[in-house]
């Protein structure tokens, strides 16, 4: 398969070209950025899955969580390259328009991961139940705890914009925890006084690390850490650590990566939700295939508005009541 240099991208974007668009359909991924294994494991499944199926495939990715305008240039490359589809994981509900002149013109459009707040900006959603992901380790930290009555919660956030994937886990796992939500639908709605508060950890350990510390700042009392994904909960124990308080903290997670369930292996982390990226985008390109085949469209699980990936808790202490697998499962199914 030979690599296909004709594809421009604006400078902030990265892109990541296999295959030859005139060679067959075309099959596009973009993803929020190329560092996170999450997304390097999501490349992996759609660039498996097009070579399966004899598509051409165009991978890009931003260059963080929450930059839209590369993932924007991406989506206006794939549709001047007459993509039969694309795989994405928005950076924010700005890319919407963008995607809904690419289903104008024809091209089946996938988000996964995390779904976009507008209906029409894409076909169908392949995503983890993430408000089951936090539910999940919401419930396993209470358990874990027993009485919760002297809680004192970090919750580390992506950021301030509500994205969807963001908002899921943060709500489900303060309801797992027995948090009242007044909102389901935005960040921060509760006034439980067992919430420290939230901070944005840009999904990143140098962001967890920042956000731990404010937090730590405003009480160094803190005993239960929340974190939106591995990366930031690296970032948070290494906070923790500094202050010499790596000890009185529970930390839990979500994603199911490599170095995150060694990190559950060796008690970083309490417990971590796993979901499997590598099925979402491996699927995704399978759905491509078959619409451009004959037009057929992905349809959701059953029960739901989106088409359901799985979801483990991972843990080396469970509890009852809530279901878990231990590390050396976790391992055998992680990426990264």
């Amino acid at each position: 398969m030979k690599f296909n240099t004709k594809a421009l991208l604006g400078a902030a974007a990265i892109a990541l070209i296999a295959g030859s668009a005139s060679a067959g359909d075309l099959a596009c991924l973009i993803t929020k950025n190329n560092t996170n294994p999450f997304f390097v494991k999501m490349k992996e499944g759609a660039e498996a899955a097009a070579t399966a199926a004899g598509m051409d495939f165009q991978a890009y990715a931003g260059e963080k969580d929450g930059d839209a305008a590369p993932q924007i240039t991406a989506i206006e490359n794939c549709v001047a390259a007459g993509a039969k589809g694309i795989l994405i994981t928005p950076s924010n509900d700005s890319v919407g328009p963008a995607l809904k002149d690419a289903r104008a013109a024809g091209i089946l459009v996938i988000a996964l991961d995390t779904p976009l707040a507008d209906a029409e900006a894409q076909d169908m959603t392949f995503a983890t139940d993430n408000f089951e992901a936090g539910l999940r380790i919401g419930k396993w930290a209470a358990a874990k705890m027993g009485d919760t009555s002297g809680a004192k919660i970090a919750m580390l956030d992506i950021n301030k914009d509500n994205i969807s994937v963001d908002v899921a886990r943060d709500t489900g796992f303060l309801k797992g925890f027995g948090v009242e939500v007044p909102d389901l639908t935005v960040m921060g709605s509760e006034t439980d006084p067992r919430i420290v508060g939230h901070e944005s950890s840009d999904a990143n350990p140098e962001g967890g690390l920042r956000a731990m510390e404010t937090l730590l700042a405003k009480d160094p009392d803190i005993n239960v850490v929340y974190t939106i994904n591995e990366p930031a909960a690296e970032g948070a124990y290494q906070a923790l650590k500094n202050a010499g308080k790596e000890k009185q903290a529970i930390i839990v997670s979500v994603d199911g990566g490599c170095p995150g369930i060694a990190s559950v292996k060796s008690g970083v982390i309490g417990a971590t939700s796993q979901q499997y990226p590598l099925l979402m985008a491996s699927k995704g390109v399978e759905a491509i295939a078959a619409f451009a085949k004959d037009g057929t469209k992905p349809a959701a699980s059953e029960g739901l508005s989106f088409f359901n990936t799985g979801v483990n808790l991972i843990t080396d202490q469970p509890v009852d009541g809530v279901e878990s697998l231990d590390s050396t499962k976790g391992t055998e199914l992680c990426w990264g």
